[in-house]
């Protein structure tokens, strides 16, 4: 591996400004450094930044830009397409910055760049209180939220970028930007669903919620009854109230203890939803749901909202190597149903599962133009995630995201940026759409260079 020669004088200067911890290549600890959560990626930076605040950050920009060298920014290092590390280039990686401070009295947040979900939720929660988030508490928060964000408090509260009030953000420049409704106001626009295309985003201010125990059931249903419980979801979380979500997982059966035993290891049906309010109120409505067919496994349980989010992989063995494909719908109709039944059969892995998820509520109601979020009014979202652990089966399960994907296209629109695979940049623009020209005129104001790249990229108009 043959990384580019670095100035001297700049690289001096660096130093001398930069409080942080520098990992070259030589260093015993480079190869656990660079590695990130999908484990597909392999790439070898010429240099990681880790920092400890704003000021490092800004000298990390300064350095990259003066140096010409690409730039990959690391918060939780949870990026599907890999974004969070570079070939060759410098990891400005934010992981020592993962401090939340919570104002009860506000109901605010802060919480730096590097700050993970199951962090954020722990200090929150000790208030009773919460914003929406994504679902695996080991996503890093920064990430999550620039794409849009969402999850099981969604429906009632919006997206995570809904509950945004102010970033602090670096740009390509080296300036140190505060962003809100009220400064630098296109810049906050676009941070809002537009991803990392802007700077790098050092803090986040949050609103928050009261959240207190949620009613929270899981069951699984067999193949057979698959098209009454995919028809019944989707004909009543088109007019459920906002406290519900109900959200469906075609996947291999787990080997439960609760599950029939001719069951593990069979493509099924897991039904997961849960009721944010009053915890009566929820039995009702989560019967009404889980008791549509001839549920299996059956499990209701009252939880805090920090516990839900660390029920995604629950088990000793996380799969490190992902794919995935994903789209919107407005409503799906039943051949749309039918065909992801069917491809559900052909699932490849038992980390596998065909996600079939409805937002609405809440984050409907916000105005279209207020972020650059999209999709919107489309709340139904696919995505097909393939996870496993043996790299000589990437073609395999890649495949399988693949060709669900295209038997579902005709009927999917746009998609999640945050949920999107390392060969999907060109499918960029058509996941914003309308917004598109907007975002690249902003990003031509910040980042005309285009130094911030790495990430599924607006070009500078």
């Amino acid at each position: 591996m043959r990384f580019p020669q670095l100035d001297p004088s700049d690289l001096a200067a660096f130093r001398a400004v930069f409080r942080g911890e520098l990992i070259w290549p030589s260093d015993p600890d480079y190869d656990e450094a660079r590695r990130i959560w999908n484990g597909t990626i392999d790439r070898h930076p010429a240099l990681i930044a880790r920092c400890t605040g704003t000021t490092d950050v800004a000298a990390a920009v300064n350095f990259a830009r003066a140096s010409g060298l690409s730039v990959a920014v690391r918060g939780g290092g949870h990026s599907m397409a890999g974004h969070s590390v570079c070939d060759d280039g410098i990891v400005i990686d934010l992981s020592p910055m993962n401090a939340v401070t919570v104002s009860r009295r506000h109901r605010r947040a802060r919480a730096q760049g590097g700050c993970l979900l199951g962090a954020f939720d722990t200090a929150t929660q000790a208030h009773m209180l919460a914003t929406p988030a994504g679902v695996v508490s080991h996503t890093g928060l920064g990430g999550l939220v620039l794409g849009g964000g969402f999850g099981w408090l969604s429906r009632r509260y919006g997206l995570s970028v809904d509950n945004l009030t102010a970033v602090r953000i670096v740009t390509a420049d080296g300036a140190v930007r505060t962003a809100s409704d009220t400064e630098h106001p296109d810049l906050f626009w676009a941070v809002r669903g537009g991803g990392g295309n802007f700077g790098v985003v050092t803090e986040f201010e949050l609103t928050l919620h009261r959240v207190g125990p949620v009613r929270f059931a899981a069951a699984y249903y067999t193949l057979d009854e698959g098209p009454r419980v995919l028809r019944a979801w989707r004909d009543h979380m088109t007019t459920a109230p906002d406290e519900l979500t109900w959200a469906l997982y075609l996947r291999l059966a787990p080997p439960l203890p609760e599950l029939p035993a001719e069951l593990h290891g069979k493509p099924t049906v897991c039904a997961m939803s849960c009721w944010i309010g009053s915890p009566h109120d929820g039995d009702r409505q989560l019967d009404a749901v889980l008791h549509v067919g001839k549920p299996h496994g059956l499990t209701k349980m009252t939880l805090p909202y920090r516990a839900l989010q660390a029920y995604s992989f629950p088990g000793a063995v996380v799969p490190d190597r992902i794919y995935t494909k994903t789209g919107y719908l407005t409503e799906p109709d039943d051949d749309t149903l039918d065909t992801a039944l069917t491809h559900a059969t052909r699932i490849t892995s038992p980390f596998t599962q065909l996600e079939l998820l409805c937002l609405g509520g809440a984050v409907s109601r916000v105005p279209d133009d207020a972020t650059a979020y999209p999709n919107r009014h489309t709340p139904f979202v696919v995505n097909l995630a393939s996870a496993w652990t043996d790299p000589t089966e990437d073609a395999h399960h890649t495949a399988w995201a693949r060709d669900g994907h295209r038997a579902l296209s005709p009927r999917l629109t746009g998609g999640y940026v945050n949920f999107m695979n390392p060969g999907e940049g060109d499918r960029t623009e058509d996941s914003y759409g309308p917004k598109y020209a907007r975002l690249r005129a902003i990003k031509a104001e910040y980042d005309p260079a285009n130094l911030f790249r790495l990430n599924q990229n607006i070009p500078p108009a």
